[in-house]
């Protein structure tokens, strides 16, 4: 008995050790085939590539715990498409290293590279440190305000130390079922904001073009009084709201509380809709192509449908119709072609128009499908394709008008009364348009006059005002005082909390001063985070407002930032312009700076 206890002892030791020998395989394994992906805090938008592994979570009920887990029994894997997990329930978890190759630590923005996404939660540790802690928890629900970065899609900032490695793990999450891209572009912040500049310059650009050829449409539809017009500035309208609702710029300026993905749907469902109807009354489909009539109405009926199913949220309803939209699309195109063959030679012009932009879908459905690859490219493709579809279009329809005109000038006598009327009416609408220029214009020049983040005046319009009050006491022998403004360590604010905090404490320090002087004074900001203020003789204000300033605070969510501002003071005396009374109170500046900050100094003019 005793042999035969050693014999079994043996084994399970031998087992043990197998186990054990096959587990540090394992990870020895894992760490090959996963390479920490080296960085340098330089970025501008590096993928993952190939540095990253993902697991499908397919009842989306796995928490961090259950990952590890995953990871250590080697149940994630590359991802086998060419950016997208395609449309699968649960969510996904993605699993990557990051190496700081620098000298220092760095700062660097995860953006999440796509808007198709309800959830993200991410996780971050040291590889010397066994612990993970949370550092992002986002749902498209969530209010904008709470975003860690400013961003219209998902973007976690990450912090390195220098020569260290973090390990990361990314929860991709969908309502029941959605499309995933789970790489990552990893930024440097500057250039990531600069980037997102563009985005929004490029979309800015879209919109207004699409808001002119709407606006073109309703006054061609009110001087023809053709209903295709109406219906194309409706069409219009609907994509003005559907792109940037797609897009996150909704979210991200309109609609900050409360968002849900079922705007999304609805806006694209009323595009669909809209786009079927104007259809319709362009190609003239109930009396041409009957049969193919019905077709669209199915098109607009299933459109509503998806309004509905939007509306009441339903997930796995929306998803099928909208895939039913997109495959009945190309019936768009064929009317257009029987139409061309019927002999409208607008609808040949309409037929290239609804082919960019089923090819743009077509683009879409690739990329969503993980055929192609995700890049900006293919990202805003099917929006430049719906914009260019609506330049399209909108060239078939100058041919449409340029017909009714010709139909027009043969009928001109009897119908010249009514066109002298909507001559008069256009000739409204241009001084209307004149007007609302001119009221726009007073806008610009008034915002050139101020600083766009505090709300006062900006170098120019404070240089102008306070010089008009110097010369004003001057020639009246009335004293006036020059105050300069400068808040201590605003660097150390920008480096240890963000440009954001930063862009916080700048408001609130120019709100405070502002609500603390009188309506006569002039105060302006004159660079970063020197400001001035222009008053008449009173040197007890300056200990008042420094006392203002020392009590506010930047609230950032996770800290409460306090700050001070060091006062230079000039009275002025025998100065020949306000840049002598200006060099003065910044000499004074630099005094109450040099001698301890958070204090107010009189310039020396002796």
């Amino acid at each position: 008995m005793i042999n035969y206890f050693l014999r079994c002892l043996g084994k399970t030791q031998l087992a043990l050790a197998l186990v054990l020998f096959s587990v540090c395989t394992l990870s020895v394994a894992q760490a090959e085939s996963l390479s920490a992906l080296h960085v340098n805090g330089l970025e501008d938008g590096v993928r993952l590539g190939e540095h990253f592994q993902v697991w499908h979570d397919i009842e989306g009920k796995a928490d961090l715990a259950d990952a590890i887990a995953a990871y250590r029994l080697d149940k994630f894997s590359r991802l086998p498409s060419k950016g997208s997990t395609g449309l699968q329930p649960g969510a996904f978890w993605s699993v990557f290293y990051l190496h700081n190759d620098s000298d220092k630590p760095i700062t660097l923005n995860l953006e999440y590279v796509d808007h198709q996404l309800i959830y993200l939660n991410a996780y971050q540790r040291n590889t010397n440190d066994p612990s993970f802690l949370e550092i992002a928890d986002l749902a498209l629900n969530n209010s904008f305000s709470e975003r860690l970065v400013s961003h219209q899609r998902f973007v976690v900032p990450v912090e390195l130390a220098a020569g260290e490695t973090h390990q990361f793990y990314f929860r991709f999450g969908s309502d029941e079922k959605g499309f995933v891209f789970p790489d990552l572009r990893i930024w440097q912040p500057d250039k990531m904001h600069y980037v997102q500049s563009i985005e929004l310059g490029s979309i800015a650009f879209l919109v207004g073009g699409l808001a002119l050829m709407s606006i073109i449409s309703l006054v061609t539809g009110i001087a023809t009084n053709d209903k295709t017009y109406y219906a194309y500035f409706v069409y219009a309208a609907t994509k003005l709201a559907t792109w940037p609702t797609i897009l996150g710029f909704t979210h991200m300026f309109f609609i900050r509380e409360d968002f849900h993905w079922s705007y999304m749907s609805l806006t694209g469902a009323m595009s669909i809709m809209t786009g079927v109807i104007f259809a319709r009354i362009f190609l003239q489909t109930k009396v041409n192509t009957p049969r193919l009539d019905y077709v669209l109405r199915f098109m607009i009926l299933n459109a509503a449908l998806l309004a509905v199913a939007a509306l009441t949220r339903e997930t796995v309803f929306s998803v099928v119709l909208i895939t039913i939209a997109l495959l009945l699309y190309p019936m768009l195109a064929i009317a257009s072609l029987i139409r061309w063959y019927q002999g409208s030679r607008e609808s040949a012009v309409y037929t290239l128009g609804w082919t960019v932009l089923i090819v743009g879908l077509f683009s879409q459905a690739l990329r969503d499908l993980g055929l192609v690859e995700h890049t900006f490219v293919t990202y805003y493709w099917p929006v430049v394709a719906s914009y260019s579809e609506m330049m399209v279009i909108m060239v078939a329809m100058g041919i449409h008008l340029f017909r009714l005109r010709r139909l027009k000038e043969q009928a001109e006598l009897r119908y010249r009364s009514q066109l002298e009327r909507a001559k008069q009416e256009l000739e409204i609408l241009v001084s209307e348009r004149t007007h609302a220029l001119e009221v726009a214009k007073s806008e610009a020049e008034r915002e050139a006059r101020t600083d766009p983040l505090t709300g006062i005046n900006n170098r120019r319009s404070f240089m102008a005002k306070a010089e008009a009050m110097f010369d004003s006491c001057r020639n009246r022998s009335h004293p006036m005082t020059m105050l300069m403004f400068d808040i201590d360590h605003f660097k150390k604010i920008n480096d240890n909390h963000g440009h954001a905090a930063g862009d916080k404490a700048l408001k609130k320090f120019a709100n405070t001063l502002e609500s603390e002087i009188r309506d006569g004074d002039v105060l302006g900001r004159l660079g970063g985070e020197e400001f001035g203020l222009a008053l008449y003789a009173d040197l007890d204000t300056a200990e008042r407002l420094r006392s203002a300033v020392e009590r506010i605070y930047v609230n950032t969510g996770v800290v409460q930032i306090r700050f001070t501002t060091s006062i230079g003071i000039a009275l002025m005396q025998s100065e020949e312009n306000i840049e002598q009374l200006m060099s003065l109170a910044d000499h004074a500046l630099y005094e109450a700076k040099d001698s301890g900050r958070n204090k107010a100094v009189v310039a020396n003019v002796a």
